[in-house]
């Protein structure tokens, strides 16, 4: 799967989309009980991907479970220059702890806090909270599950950087992405709007 995912995304830069970096989402299990440092190392080398255009997605339960294995595992994968996003973040028991201790990049807010973020203000609030949370310690944010214009703009003011979901498109095919990076680039290049906090959001119809 990582093979696969930095395969394709060495393709794209080939391809004149240089600037996109592709998220793969490591299990607990091949975190934990594979060489996930030397895999990333050796599929970095194998497929000629800058490190700096992957990110590794882990998810919060992963951390808390073995947060010394996965401290200095992290650590080893962050050397590489590669990037590091908590997954689902605010569906664990979060911990203030481990996101200062830890080399994150990015916290990415679970989907059930931005599909209520709208109507029902402890979503909203919890959002607000991850939100301030991850620019005071100079994080990277990106709200999941994006589904409609409203939930965009209410996002965007309390300063949400990056946004993903069905409202700029449903998962597509290595092909079918191509055409869409062909159609959109620009847009994705520049943003979804002149707001320079959505600059790296993906722009859709």
């Amino acid at each position: 799967m990582l093979e696969t995912a930095c395969a394709q995304a060495a393709a794209w830069r080939a391809q004149g989309f240089p600037d996109l970096v592709v998220a793969v989402n490591v299990s607990p299990v091949q975190f934990v009980r594979q060489d996930i440092v030397q895999q990333v190392k050796d599929t970095l080398a194998a497929t000629g991907l800058p490190p700096d255009r992957l990110e590794i997605e882990i998810t919060e339960s992963l951390v808390l479970d073995d947060i010394e294995r996965v401290t200095d595992k992290l650590k080893a994968i962050s050397d590489l220059g590669v990037s590091i996003a908590v997954d689902d973040f605010g569906t664990g028991y979060s911990s203030l702890t481990y996101v200062k201790r830890l080399p994150i990049d990015r916290l990415k807010i679970d989907r059930s806090f931005v599909r209520d973020v709208t109507i029902d203000k402890d979503a909203a609030a919890l959002a607000e909270a991850i939100i301030r949370m991850s620019q005071t310690l100079g994080l990277h944010v990106t709200a999941e599950g994006v589904e409609t214009v409203e939930q965009l703009e209410f996002l965007r003011r309390l300063g949400c950087e990056e946004a993903q979901g069905y409202y700029f498109s449903k998962p597509l095919p290595a092909a079918q992405f191509t055409v869409f990076l062909d159609s959109h680039g620009e847009r994705i290049a520049a943003n979804v709007s002149a707001d320079e906090r959505f600059k790296r959001a993906l722009g859709g119809d």
